[in-house]
């Protein structure tokens, strides 16, 4: 795992060494182990091209000769690459059989071989993570890739005649005409969704590629972004349920092993959850010795799993590690704040970095079961969906008597805030499904956003209506089915802008390489055609998963309730937090930024505090954009 950066001139300007030697310092957490740089030019009557490519290096596989930048003997092709290829040993196989001579034993110049053969056709044959850069002087042209499913990150900036671009967006700010303007539109979207999704940023003047996406740049300065892969779900499998639980197992024990080669040490997250606990289970098969694992709980026992993780560790004879976050641990959310480059709302950011800094101490490299929810159907509000959508399509008078029933209906019922807020608005059964879906995901709807922000910012954003980005994924679907489109929109928008971002920080900044079976494209293919009524039944969630892995798994995991990770902030915000809350919120700063009504900020906290409403992911929201201001904005 590495982080890179790049600068890329069609006027003939000299690169500034100095400049991408700034830029690849604030990746260093990225790669301490090494770094490199390369530089370029070509001037004649045709172009006038100047490159400069910079990199840090986490070793993990070749570590005496995986030096990059790195070009093949020809020295026509220089890459830059972050991520992990783990059909690299039959690809470069299939190479050397093409006649291709390789001079390391590295997955980065089985890359340069593909593309030299392939040009941009040569991602299709990658299994893996990945963000690369390859400088192609023959054709005088920059060439981006983004791994399909978005675990690599990649930030860029078109400036005049120059194009900036770097593994994370904190780099791309050391650039002088990259200013820090904040996009406005993206505060809303933030505020909905706890993440601002690609291709935006929180500034006008950097974007994200969008995963499964390549970016090529020539000499004119001519940008053409094209998509390579997107998932499909339709047509749906039509086997045994039996049949599916089989190829689902050969599917992730293979994703599995792939993923078990390292030149470094190596270990696993576990949460005791079924998709951490399926991958502890298959790495323990594959192993000629005790897999690490590593596991983070709290005081809090409503928000502990530990007890689950020491059964699978004691099932599968792990050797365990476990650690306990404290309240006192938001001390490190400018730290954090810092790491993510821009507002990143989701509470388990903060659980994650602890995990991922002690892991570090024993291991370079942990899998983790991200991905299981996305591809198999693993949280609540499928449930939920599955049920309303059940309820649209009931004749209206029925349902209008549905709907007294439910707001009619004792808290014990529905003991999710959420869902009692939805079901017992007088308008809930109005929704149309998909509506419904954003409003059970979103922090803020349009009209709590309308309520928080000042008159001025709203004016400027000129009714942007959030629900637009979740109503753009769903169209891109091609299946018809409901949950389908609400798994898709998860695999296409919460998985990749918010889930993969924290995994990728939160590991990152420690050092440490994340690897995930559950997002082996091919694993993911197979999924996307499984009947979703294998998925979510009314009942329960990831039904097909937890059929497959009955016998595998120890029951009470099978059977347990799906709780999360995320941080006690209920409680937290009602008892230790409530002067550090207050103090940032509250603040004169804070006050003055005039995003906010501080009314409405006051109002939350009071609320929260008096036990009338649970505003904690609100507060949680706005304390990280106060703090990430802070940090990015005020130290300008």
């Amino acid at each position: 795992m590495c982080g890179f950066s790049g600068i890329f001139h069609w006027d003939g300007k000299r690169v500034d060494r100095e400049l991408l030697k700034k830029m690849n310092q604030t990746l260093i957490h990225r790669g301490p182990d090494d770094e490199g740089a390369y530089f370029s030019s070509i001037k004649n009557p045709e172009a006038q091209v100047q490159v400069g490519l910079g990199f840090r290096r986490l070793a993990i596989i070749d570590l005496s000769s995986g030096h990059q930048p790195m070009s093949t003997a020809e020295q026509n092709n220089w890459i830059v690459f972050n991520g992990e290829i783990y059909n690299f040993l039959e690809l470069r196989e299939s190479l050397e059989n093409r006649g291709c001579k390789f001079l390391t034993r590295s997955d980065t110049e089985v890359i340069l071989h593909l593309y030299e053969l392939y040009g941009s056709q040569c991602v299709r044959y990658l299994r893996g993570m990945f963000a690369f850069a390859i400088w192609d002087s023959k054709n005088k042209k920059i060439f981006i890739a983004r791994d399909r499913i978005g675990k690599k990150p990649l930030f860029y900036a078109k400036r005049e005649k120059s194009l900036f671009f770097a593994s994370e967006l904190k780099a791309l700010l050391e650039v002088p005409e990259v200013s820090k303007n904040i996009n406005r539109e993206s505060i809303p979207l933030y505020f909905a969704y706890q993440f601002i999704p690609t291709p935006h940023t929180i500034f006008k003047d950097v974007e994200r590629i969008p995963p499964g996406h390549t970016l090529t740049c020539n000499e004119k300065g001519e940008i053409k972004i094209e998509r390579y892969w997107q998932v499909s779900q339709a047509p749906k499998k039509a086997k045994k349920v039996s049949d599916l639980c089989e190829e689902l197992k050969v599917h992730l024990r293979e994703a599995t092993k792939i993923r078990l080669i390292s030149d470094v040490p190596l270990g696993a997250f576990l949460s005791g959850g079924i998709d951490s606990s399926a991958v502890v289970g298959m790495m323990a098969e594959e192993m000629g010795e005790p897999v690490k694992t590593f596991s983070i709980g709290f005081d809090e026992s409503d928000f502990s799993e530990l007890k689950f993780a020491r059964l699978v560790a004691d099932h599968f004879k792990t050797d365990h590690h476990e650690f306990v976050v404290k309240p006192q641990t938001v001390e490190l959310l400018p730290k954090l704040a810092w790491h993510y480059d821009q507002p990143f709302a989701d509470p388990s950011a903060l659980p994650s970095y602890m995990v991922a800094k002690e892991t570090r101490k024993h291991v370079t490299v942990a899998l983790n079961g991200d991905g299981g929810d996305e591809n198999f159907g693993g949280y609540l509000r499928y449930q939920v969906d599955r049920i309303f959508h059940l309820l649209s399509v009931v004749p209206s008078p029925v349902r209008s008597k549905i709907q007294t029933l439910i707001q009619g209906m004792p808290n014990i019922f529905l003991n999710n805030h959420l869902l009692r807020r939805l079901f017992r608005a007088s308008r809930v059964l109005e929704f149309t499904p998909h509506e419904f879906n954003f409003k059970i995901f979103c922090y803020f709807d349009q009209e709590g956003l309308e309520e928080l922000f000042e008159p001025s910012l709203l004016a400027e954003l000129k009714n942007k209506n959030v629900y637009e980005y979740f109503d753009s994924l769903y169209k891109t679907s091609d299946s018809e089915e409901f949950l389908d489109q609400v798994l898709f929109c998860d695999l296409n928008g919460y998985l990749p802008d918010c889930l993969l971002v924290k995994m990728d920080i939160a590991s990152m900044a420690n050092s440490l390489e994340a690897r995930s079976p559950f997002l082996d494209h091919k694993l993911i293919e197979f999924a996307a055609k499984i009947p979703s009524k294998y998925k979510v039944k009314f009942n329960g969630c990831k039904w097909i998963l937890k059929k497959a892995l009955k016998g595998f798994l120890p029951d009470p995991i099978l059977e347990r309730k799906k709780m999360g990770f995320g941080l006690p902030l209920k409680h937290w915000f009602k008892g230790p937090l409530v002067p550090f809350l207050k103090e940032t919120l509250l603040s004169d700063k804070a006050r003055k930024r005039g995003y906010f009504r501080m009314s409405v900020v006051e109002r939350f906290i009071n609320e929260h505090q008096n036990g009338q409403k649970d505003h904690s992911y609100r507060l949680w929201a706005l304390l990280w954009f106060e703090l990430w201001h802070t940090v990015y904005m005020d130290k300008t």
